[in-house]
């Protein structure tokens, strides 16, 4: 892997805004501007690292299936979720509840075994950016090149697969409409765009319209209409909290969501300590721990339901980092320190994107320090190959 220079598209902005990418600058605490969307700069793989990256995600999404299982027992604790909540997401998982995405976090520098960061499988966003804004960014500036990227298609296909049995299909797709930047939004709207190609016809729904219908014990939307297969972009430990998720532990089955209520196992930091647990010394795993640090001299903690680099503690040689959040009641995951790889002062995650269970593209997030948080900038990659022919 490679970080190359590149020269941006005089029209980048008003490109990636037609694309469904409406947001293309970050706005810093001291009130200046960043680019979020960064072509002045790209990452290469050659297809040998592409095709064990692929194997790698694959690997570890099977491992975490059973590391969900292992949670779901308890044997490590509640996880900052209730009891019912546990009990809820457990029979979700022995159901095999069918789900569609999710996205793991890998620390790889082109030259040792990629790490897992972390999973999060429940409400993963940076959709369009990997799967669609990049892909016509590879054909208007290296059309000659591949790119890890099948998402959109993959997409397609689950979607169509979620159709399986239903007559008529209809699926609302839910937001929270308190998110600030607009990238729930675009998720969501995305999520319809993939959804609709596969032949749903869909509904858009802000979360807090969902309505309650007493008599049938049915959620509805504002038409009054029954939302039986519903996506939605809400953590689910949040809605386990609130009076809206009484209803879905009182009744589990009368809706389908998507993703469904396991996917709380594996968007839980616990699930690093549980891989460990099951697979200690795996070469893609960290150690991690839930009762503190474990006798590690270097660590990271992070709290169990965090997210965008929220409250994470980094305790390492020349390195002590506390972020700000809202994060940590629920308890922590002491997960042994890897820092970032630097290439030349840029610092990458790879977003590897599950769909159906297979590994279908990368979307890569960089920053300048140790913690990928809410000022990272997402750049394109390549495959250093040609692209396949169409005939």
């Amino acid at each position: 892997m490679k970080r190359l220079l590149s020269t941006p598209r005089p029209d980048w902005k008003e490109k990636i805004a037609s694309q469904g990418l409406l947001y293309s600058t970050t706005i810093m605490p001291d009130g200046s501007e960043i680019d979020y969307w960064h072509e002045g700069a790209y990452y290469q793989f050659d297809l040998a690292e592409v095709e064990m990256l692929e194997k790698v995600t694959e690997e570890l999404h099977g491992m975490c299936i059973e590391a969900a299982r292992h949670l779901a027992t308890g044997a490590m604790g509640n996880i900052g979720i209730s009891a019912e909540a546990m009990k809820l997401a457990a029979g979700s998982l022995a159901r095999n509840e069918p789900a569609v995405y999710g996205r793991f976090d890998f620390s790889y520098d082109g030259v040792n075994p990629p790490k897992m960061l972390e999973y999060n499988a429940d409400t993963p966003t940076g959709l369009i950016e990997a799967s669609i804004a990049q892909w016509f960014w590879l054909q208007d500036v290296k059309p000659e090149n591949d790119q890890w990227n099948g998402i959109h298609e993959a997409l397609v296909a689950a979607w169509d697969k979620q159709r399986f049995g239903i007559e008529g299909p209809r699926l609302h797709v839910a937001h929270i409409e308190t998110e600030e930047s607009g990238e729930d939004w675009m998720t969501a709207a995305y999520m319809r765009d993939v959804a609709s190609q596969a032949g749903w016809e869909t509904v858009g729904i802000n979360m807090s319209d969902i309505g309650w219908d007493y008599r049938q014990h049915r959620f509805v939307d504002l038409d009054n209409k029954a939302i039986s297969t519903i996506f939605k972009l809400y953590p689910w430990e949040m809605m386990m909290k609130e009076e809206f998720g009484q209803k879905i532990l009182d009744w589990p089955v009368m809706t389908r969501w998507v993703e469904p209520a396991w996917k709380m196992f594996l968007s839980n930091k616990a699930l690093l300590a549980a891989l460990w647990h099951l697979y200690p010394d795996h070469p893609n795993l960290l150690p991690s721990y839930l009762d503190g640090p474990n006798g590690m001299q270097e660590w990271v903690a992070k709290p169990l339901h965090g997210r965008e680099g929220d409250n994470i503690r980094i305790h390492a040689k020349g390195v002590e980092i506390e972020q700000p959040g809202d994060y940590g009641a629920e308890g922590w995951c002491y997960q042994a320190w890897s820092p970032l790889p630097d290439f030349d002062g840029n610092r990458p995650v790879l977003g590897a994107w599950v769909v159906d269970g297979e590994s279908v593209g990368v979307g890569i997030r960089e920053s300048d320090g140790y913690v990928t948080d809410y000022f990272c900038r997402f750049v394109p990659n390549i495959i250093d190959a040609p692209a396949p022919s169409n005939g």
